[in-house]
């Protein structure tokens, strides 16, 4: 009995222990959110609207990595954005790079200062045909109502890059000239992988010598509603991004008669391969932009959801799942068969998944090799790229990227962290200190299915923002 009571108390007092450390790091976690500082205000007329209803108009699609851009929609743009921004052009040198892409090029005042890139992309994904009569208005139509502007690309990305330019255009008019050049880069193939345009353009800069402070793109965004028990707008800004690689799996057998299906079937062993995949998924894990997350993100928090991100080292199972923090597995293509009585000789499927820092495309592929039959045969497709790098939150121009998201959002926390979709921002870290993935672009829990989907449309008032940050942020470089 003696042992036993002697056991207990050893427990309980192990069990106050844990709870006093998980306590003490939960009181001793605090906001790491700066200060806003007061701003000037730029008036911004509703001009702006009709700017970037155009914008919407010229249907310049990107439908596969192969596919030849529609000349005239990006011709017509082009055409378009000198007509509607006469002192950015003017004032600023444009260089067309493989022929549809844009870099604008901004001189400023002192040459010692490394320059700013400010990116964003004019090409949008195709409208599938069925869905036509469930938008609200035309996809292309680039309809005005009372309080949105619809359309495809006001959410990705043509809002970002029309507001870019109203910004210039604006502070044009007011005399100003930044002090270090300021490089506008607008590629034209984003949505299908910016081999031939963000990365043609950081090739042009790279060879011109140019190496960048900062760089920003799409790829963050203002959470409205969307972190469990925080209560204010979350301002994402991701300083990385994961992979991306696909591969297929294929199957080839000498098929037969469905009436004698042999135990092996073509079909049958494509399914397993599927299943095995993703039942033995790649680890989660903590990576620098998840700690990020991680940090920022925890102060908010009401206490015991704080304790939670306050001792990562005890809970740390559930902290990387709810924040995505492994190499996801995801089947999205499935082809195989002929006739409802044949077994097919081929079938194959096709498995993406989104690569976690770390881990490689070729370490993906061993893992899918030593997770399925070796009678599946394993090969890449399409477009793939390795994670990126994560960007510092200590350097200056982050610092001031930060200070202008709280100036412009003083009811918004900023939180870095990492992006699970790809960015044309991915070729920009060889030029730039810093890469960065923010526009303030509001989404809720029932509008991020509009992205690349149905009904895409963005609010008058969050246009208004996005225009007002951009013009802030570029002041703000002055000071």
């Amino acid at each position: 009995m003696k042992l036993i009571k002697k056991l207990l108390l050893a427990l309980v007092a192990i069990i106050v222990v844990i709870a006093v450390i998980l306590i003490v790091n939960t009181l001793r976690l605090s906001s790491k959110q700066v200060d806003p500082k007061p701003i000037k205000e730029v008036a911004i007329s509703d001009e702006v609207f009709t700017n970037l209803s155009r914008a919407i108009q010229f249907q310049t699609i990107s439908f596969s990595e192969d596919a030849i851009p529609d000349s005239a929609a990006f011709n017509g743009f082009h055409s378009f954005l000198a007509e509607t921004f006469p002192l950015v052009h003017q004032a600023m040198t444009l260089t067309k790079i493989n022929e549809y892409s844009l870099l604008y090029t901004w001189e400023g005042a002192d040459i010692s200062k490394k320059p700013i890139i400010l990116m964003s992309h004019q090409d949008v994904v195709p409208v599938d045909v069925p869905t036509m009569d469930m938008w609200e208005a035309g996809p292309f139509e680039g309809k005005i109502t009372a309080d949105h502007v619809i359309g495809r690309g006001t959410l990705d990305d043509k809002s970002s890059l029309m507001a870019l330019l109203e910004s210039a255009e604006k502070l044009l008019e007011e005399g100003f000239v930044p002090a270090q050049t300021i490089y506008f880069a607008f590629g034209h193939d984003e949505e299908v992988g910016g081999g031939k345009g963000a990365k043609k353009i950081a090739e042009y800069l790279e060879a011109n010598g140019i190496h960048a402070s900062l760089t920003l793109d799409e790829g963050g965004f203002i959470a409205e509603g969307m972190v469990p028990g925080v209560d204010k707008d979350v301002s994402i800004v991701n300083v990385a991004e994961k992979g991306f690689a696909s591969f297929r799996l294929i199957v080839e057998t000498k098929g037969g008669h469905s009436s004698a299906p042999p135990r092996e079937n073509t079909i049958g062993m494509l399914a397993q391969a599927i299943v095995d995949l993703e039942n033995n998924q790649l680890p989660y894990r903590l990576v620098e932009p998840v700690q990020y997350q991680i940090d920022y993100i925890g102060p908010e928090m009401p206490f015991l959801q704080k304790m939670a991100f306050a001792n990562p080292w005890l809970l740390k199972g559930p902290l990387l799942e709810g924040l995505n923090s492994h190499t996801s597995t995801a089947p999205t293509i499935i082809d195989g068969g002929v006739k409802n009585n044949v077994i097919p000789t081929v079938a194959e499927a096709t498995i993406n998944f989104r690569i976690l820092q770390g881990e490689t495309i070729e370490s993906v592929q061993k893992h899918i090799e030593s997770t399925i039959s070796d009678k599946v045969k394993v090969e890449t497709v399409g477009f793939l790229t390795n994670p990126s790098p994560s960007s510092s939150i200590e350097s200056e121009e982050y610092k001031k990227l930060e200070l202008t998201i709280r100036s412009v959002f003083p009811n918004s926390v900023v939180v870095p962290g990492l992006v699970a979709g790809g960015t044309d921002a991915r070729y920009f870290y060889g030029i730039s200190d810093g890469v960065y993935r923010f526009y303030p672009i509001r989404i809720s829990p029932d509008g991020m299915n509009r992205f690349h989907g149905i009904d895409e449309k963005i609010s008058k008032a969050n246009y208004r923002e996005i225009i007002q940050f951009t013009y802030q942020l570029m002041r703000s470089f002055n000071d």
